[in-house]
């Protein structure tokens, strides 16, 4: 690897719907590439996770040879800002971090190196859920979603899960036993959504996952399929959250190249 190619991240912030300064990072395709540039927004799970710059990995592949434009947003929830902004996702407060997402849109509508109307979005556990709203909400901004072991319903989430998950993700994202909390869960759901999502999406999901089940993929799947709607679906059976043997993460990287190809950069 010439490493000489390699370019630093750019720390960015952009306002979002309630004048709160939201951050993230934004890695460029070398100068070869000329033009409006596609973008891949990838959005970190946790919630209460942060993403920091480091090497990139696989996702050199997506900046040098196809000349796709990353950026990974710390929204609302996202720890190393501080007490009040990790909590001002929870609960009823969820869609907020959704928000953010549709603020970064309006801010990369305004960057002339950018390209506003080649924009895809992905995430993986909770970056997976925000992908799923975004794909319903912003459906008419985006050109595709990945979905990556994400939630689709946090009520089937908070039945589904492991046993000792369940009430330490309840306090994150409200307890499902309460009819409000619950309703506001119907409300939300992206799974109850799925008329929305008119865009291509594909699935990821580990059979064996402890933490997202993948009755969460599964259920979303069939709802797109029954809306009309065009998706990718891999399953691996020998996996849990999230690929980790080789011939999996490169059948993954593969069909995601494949499928970026296809929706994204055409």
């Amino acid at each position: 690897m010439d490493g000489s190619a390699l370019r630093e991240p750019e720390l960015i912030t952009w306002p979002s719907f309630d004048k709160r300064s939201i951050s993230g990072y934004l890695y460029r395709p070398p100068a070869k590439f000329t033009g409006k540039r596609p973008v891949v927004i990838n959005i970190h799970g946790g919630p209460e996770g942060q993403f920091r710059p480091s090497f990139m990995g696989r996702n050199n592949y997506f900046m040098n040879e196809m000349g796709v434009a990353m950026i990974f947003p710390n929204v609302r929830g996202s720890s190393g800002y501080g007490k009040t902004f990790l909590d001002l996702d929870n609960g009823f407060d969820r869609e907020n971090s959704v928000k953010d997402i549709g603020a970064l849109l309006d801010w990369i509508a305004q960057q002339p190196d950018l390209d506003a109307d080649r924009i895809m979005v992905t995430g993986g556990s909770y970056g997976g859920y925000m992908t799923l709203a975004v794909a319903f909400h912003y459906n008419d901004r985006i050109r595709c979603s990945l979905d990556v072991v994400g939630i689709s319903h946090f009520s089937t989430f908070l039945k589904n899960t492991e046993d000792y998950r369940r009430d330490l993700r309840r306090v994150e994202y409200g307890d499902e036993r309460d009819p409000k909390m619950a309703a506001f869960h119907d409300a939300i759901a992206p799974l109850n959504h799925t008329d929305k999502i008119k865009k291509p999406l594909f699935i990821v999901q580990g059979g064996n996952d402890p933490r997202v089940p993948a009755s969460e993929a599964v259920q979303t799947k069939d709802r797109i399929k029954q809306s009309g709607g065009t998706v990718w679906f891999l399953m691996a059976n020998d996996e849990g959250h999230g690929f980790r043997k080789k011939d999996n993460t490169d059948f993954q990287f593969y069909a995601t190249i494949a499928f970026m190809r296809e929706y994204l950069l055409n």
